[in-house]
Order: structure tokens, then sequence, then C-alpha cells
């Protein structure tokens, strides 16, 4: 945190800085002990943003998955391409687009990966967008403070708050 706090004051003195953390959570998290694990992650997070995991890897590691199953040899379509211009995705499929070439690509790749359980790590709940035929769980975090500043203690000192 020293070093990104140095980097703010660096650009601008008079940044607020709000010290948090992305707790995961999973409901039936239990289930993902000893199985191998399709994680599906956000697309801009781990393609633009580049990440090489995102928070259904996290879980996978956590709750003890046996394996996280390499998703490129399953790629179908337009997924293909991006597994070539972002070489440091191996362990995650990204949810790109949403389009609907895309979620067909999306929805084939997942029908054809070896895989016991999906964990969906996106901001949606891909299961509304497609039909999974495998086991699947939705992963989620939240904003934690840590701490004060805090949101609301700074939206209220400024007046945005009652």
């Amino acid at each position: 945190m020293f070093a990104l706090r140095r980097s703010i004051d660096e650009v601008n003195p008079n940044a607020v800085v709000i010290e948090a953390a992305s707790p995961i959570l999973v409901d039936g998290g239990e289930q993902i002990r000893g199985k191998r694990v399709l994680c599906v992650e956000d697309g801009p997070t781990v393609t633009h943003g580049e990440m090489a995991y995102g928070a259904a890897a996290v879980a996978a590691r956590r709750y003890g998955a046996a394996e996280l199953v390499d998703p490129r040899p399953f790629a179908a379509g337009d997924l293909a391409d991006v597994f070539k211009r972002y070489t440091h995705l191996e362990q995650v499929l990204p949810a790109v687009g949403y389009g609907e070439k895309q979620v067909a690509d999306l929805a084939e790749t997942i029908r054809r990966a070896e895989c016991d359980l999906v964990l969906i790590g996106t901001p949606i709940d891909l299961r509304r967008l497609i039909k999974i035929e495998k086991p699947a769980l939705r992963v989620r975090y939240e904003l934690q403070e840590i701490g004060t500043p805090d949101l609301a203690g700074l939206l209220a000192e400024r007046g945005f708050l009652t």
C-alpha cells in the first residue's frame, strides 16, 4: 500500500485514499474441493486489464480445487483468437463480449471443457444468458473498506450524505 499511496501522492497530493479489500463470496463453496474447475472470469479484467486470473480462480484455490482446467484446447470461435492475442491467459476463460456470436462461443467453450464444475467470476451471472449443463457456482466479491477514511464518511464530510 505504501508504494501505491506514494504514487497517488505524486500524481495528486490532494487525493483521498480509501483502503479496501474485495472478499470472495461463494454460496456452496464446499463443492469446489477436489474438483477439476473451469474458471470463467470477467473478460475486460483478464484481457485488457492483463490479469492472469480473477475471482473465480481465487475461489478455486481457496476452496481446494484439484485443478484449474486450461480452457484453451476447448475454445470455440472467436475465443480461440482471444487466447492467441492474450497469451498470458492459461487457466481462465474470459467472458468477452456480449454479442450473440460471442455468447454462443462462450457457451460452446464451456460445453466442450472437460471439467467437474464451472465457477462464474463475472459481474453478471452468466447462467442468465446461457444454459450451462454442468454444475456451476457463482463467485462474487464485495467492497470491504478498511479503517478510515471510509466512503460514507468522506461523502458526509463533503455534504453528499445527510
